[in-house]
């Protein structure tokens, strides 16, 4: 095995992709939340519920799976020198654009806990969207290297 990783690169690409499956779950789930939270009145039992329910997929599965797919990702790409191929500038430009939709999501949930509701259920089912084109794209650029 190739690079400083050696033997143990199998075993942090595991984790890698496994972190991102979690990722992932968690960036369908919570514009999901979000809708089902839409439809409760400011201040209920049923609110409060649903602002528990996001702090929870919060600090338990989305902050700590960016963080260590993020961490693998930069391990298998100082690992791998690929540093200048063309696939990985599109990979890392998407990842960023996920990493600033985590914080626009993270950044909406604050809005829903004060009792904001700045957007439609409609444009929050559109957003549900965006995770799964980006990590289609991903997909592609990883497998296929088409640059």
């Amino acid at each position: 095995m190739a690079g400083f990783l050696g033997v143990t690169m199998l075993w942090v690409k595991a984790a890698h992709v496994i972190f991102v499956i979690f990722l992932m779950a968690g960036l369908f789930m919570m514009p999901r939340f979000f809708v089902y939270h839409h439809q409760c009145a400011v201040g209920s039992d049923e609110d409060k519920k649903w602002i528990e329910r996001e702090d929870r997929l919060r600090k338990i599965i989305l902050n700590p799976s960016l963080i260590l797919v993020w961490v693998f990702g930069l391990m298998l790409a100082f690992n791998g020198d690929v540093w200048r191929e063309g696939w990985f500038h599109g990979k890392l430009l998407l990842v960023i654009l996920l990493s600033a939709y985590h914080g626009w999501l993270i950044g909406y949930f604050k809005k829903l806990r004060r009792g904001e509701r700045p957007l439609t259920e409609k444009k929050l089912r559109l957003l549900n969207e965006v995770p799964g084109i980006a990590a289609a794209i991903i997909v592609v650029l990883v497998i296929v290297r088409p640059f």
